[in-house]
């Protein structure tokens, strides 16, 4: 089997290892990293015994998130400030097929966020599993665990994900909703603002290590309302897109890029809002879209 029709295969299979990999990182970055170590441990194997190349490479792309997660873990583990996952960044009126695999079963940011809060183990069974269809037994030999552990893992991790409440599908109701949002924190018209958030809305912001005056966690409409309107900037610049599938914005001030905001609506209330804010990753994730906007008729 030659390098280049392997390298071929494997171009094939890799929208599907880089959606596992980005549901089970919760990170564009690191799920780039993990495919590539795939495609590392592809190109130092006996290809031709592999029969089931597509299986093979599912498997070995969840072992290596399995270890990326645990050293991850490890890191954070006396941290404490909020960690929004990058986002996936489109037009509303386009999408890019590269990415078309991210946003199936609509992943959003408040998924991934609870898929953040399981163990390594439980995460792994889950993705692959439920979202992927692999096998328990493929799932237990990755783990080293039993069948039926790996279904037990993958049952808790259930149990959680389907407690959290699914937002509205109807992207122009979500549009209303933001829409609503901003030009109520714009006009500074509190109750109206608080109108549309549910009483018990999260707002996570995530400034990264550049911006820890945007780091924050709060919760409660009147809270999230008040910081709403005390951040508005009135000279800013809303770009409506997508973010992973769901109504979003891109601020940005004097034409750069400042964040990225994801709304999740339920029954026309917003109950969460993921902020990331970190200029690196901000400027990184958004850029093919400011520049189709730049290059468009009318950008």
């Amino acid at each position: 089997m030659s390098k280049d029709f392997l390298a071929d295969q494997f171009r094939k299979h890799r929208p599907r290892l880089h959606a596992v990999a980005y549901r089970m990182l919760g990170s564009a970055t690191e799920a780039d990293d993990a495919v590539q170590e795939t495609w590392v441990r592809l190109d130092r194997s006996d290809a031709a015994s592999i029969g089931n190349l597509g299986g093979w490479l599912t498997t070995v792309t969840g072992r290596v998130c399995l270890n990326m997660l645990r050293a991850r873990r490890t890191r954070r583990e006396a941290a404490l400030d909020p960690r929004v996952p990058d986002p996936v960044v489109q037009p509303v009126d386009a999408t890019d097929p590269e990415e078309e695999a991210l946003l199936t079963d609509s992943v959003g940011l408040a998924l991934l966020l609870v898929l953040d809060t399981l163990t390594p183990a439980e995460r792994l069974a889950f993705v692959l599993h439920d979202v992927f269809a692999v096998s328990f037994t493929e799932i237990a030999e990755i783990l080293d665990r039993s069948p039926d552990a790996a279904r037990k893992l993958a049952s808790r991790a259930r149990g959680q994900i389907q407690g959290a409440a699914a937002p509205d599908p109807d992207m122009a109701r979500q549009r209303a909703v933001v829409d609503a949002f901003f030009a109520a924190a714009r006009g500074g018209d509190f109750e109206a603002l608080v109108s549309v958030l549910d009483p018990d809305v999260v707002l996570r912001s995530d400034g990264g290590t550049a911006r820890p005056v945007a780091t924050a966690l709060v919760r409660g409409a009147a809270i999230v309302a008040s910081r709403a309107m005390a951040f508005a900037l009135p000279h800013a610049t809303l770009l409506p897109v997508l973010v992973n599938g769901s109504a979003g914005v891109v601020v940005t001030v004097d034409d750069e890029p400042a964040s990225v905001m994801e709304f999740t609506i339920v029954d026309h209330k917003i109950v969460a809002i993921d902020v990331l804010a970190d200029p690196e990753r901000v400027s990184q994730l958004v850029s093919g879209v400011l520049q189709d906007r730049a290059d468009s008729p009318s950008g």
